[in-house]
């Protein structure tokens, strides 16, 4: 480490918990990325294909 980083009034784990919140991740196969250009892609299909989903699991629960 170089010596101009200076931590020595660091705190650790300060945003820990609102990094946890609000990342998720996931890793995605490369057969799938070869079809998906980029993350807003494969949002934009999971997005199309959950109200699909959320019907599927109402009926199978009736």
């Amino acid at each position: 480490m170089r010596d101009e980083y200076d931590f020595s009034n660091a705190q650790r784990g300060v945003t820990a918990a609102r990094y946890a919140e609000g990342a998720n991740v996931v890793v995605i196969d490369p057969e799938v990325l070869d079809v998906f250009p980029d993350g807003n892609a494969i949002n934009e299909a999971l997005r199309a294909l959950a109200p699909v989903i959320r019907k599927q699991g109402k009926q199978q629960n009736v």
